[in-house]
């Protein structure tokens, strides 16, 4: 999951990570898309396959990439696990607020 956090906190990579969210794209096509050198594209590419972000396919001399959508999964978990608390909490403390409500009503009768 370092790896990947790794990959995701450099801003340039997550903007190829959306660009090639829905289609394969050469790392030409990507690179087209910046202000920065080819080779520079090529590094950033190079550290999001070696995280698992995306995947790589040669045809002949040319490199298609396209996202690997379960390179999220490991830290799609561990975020989840901070939603599913923050959820948890919050239906104990409307289900708290439930009861003491229905209490007080029935304290006013």
């Amino acid at each position: 999951m370092e790896k990947v956090i790794h990959a995701i906190t450099e801003p340039r990579r997550r903007d190829i990570l959306y660009l090639v969210r829905n289609e394969e794209m050469t790392s030409s096509a990507i690179a087209s898309h910046f202000d920065i050198s080819a080779p520079a594209i090529s590094q950033h590419l190079k550290v999001l396959e070696e995280s698992g972000l995306v995947v790589v396919r040669r045809a002949g001399t040319k490199r298609y990439y396209s996202i690997r959508r379960e390179g999220f999964a490991e830290l799609k978990q561990y975020i989840d696990r901070f939603w599913d608390d923050s959820l948890m909490r919050l239906k104990e403390a409307a289900e708290e607020e439930e009861r003491r409500q229905k209490q007080r009503e029935s304290d006013s009768k």
